[in-house]
């Protein structure tokens, strides 16, 4: 099975790797994993005070701060994963990756770092499912 995980480093995404860990039947060398982090876009006058490169670094190490905890999570479980890094609205790029990555499933937490969110599922999450045609997996 080849399946995507959202990953944001929230508690939600340690909830995941936690379930993940107690089914064996999602976690196992069988499976073909690829994680994706999303990085929220810093708004246009301070990526343009700061400039193109430094704008882009500070977006490689986010997400590198996100992805390591959870590579080196699978790597114990003998997986190596894929890792997308993107910059953008999460909610919509983390659809578009699913589909067009042809993920047979996407699992992510329920609720992440996001200012927004409702009482029963977080905006990303309700984006992702208003959007993704690949069946989903939410961890709470």
């Amino acid at each position: 099975m080849k399946i995507l995980l959202a990953v944001d480093g929230s508690g939600f995404t340690k909830k995941m790797l936690a379930y993940l860990a107690t089914h064996d039947e999602w976690l196992g060398t069988h499976n073909s994993y690829t994680l994706i982090t999303v990085q929220t876009p810093l708004p246009p006058r301070a990526r343009a005070a700061v400039g193109a490169d430094i704008a882009a670094g500070f977006y490689a190490d986010e997400a590198e701060k996100v992805t390591a905890p959870v590579v080196k999570f699978l790597k114990r479980h003998g997986i190596e994963p894929q890792v997308i890094q993107k910059v953008g609205a999460p909610g919509d790029l983390i659809a578009k990756a699913a589909d067009s990555g042809k993920f047979d499933l996407l699992i992510m937490g329920s609720h992440g770092h996001g200012a927004l969110s409702s009482l029963v599922m977080g905006s990303v999450t309700t984006k992702v499912l208003a959007h993704c045609k690949v069946p989903v997996l939410l961890v709470r």
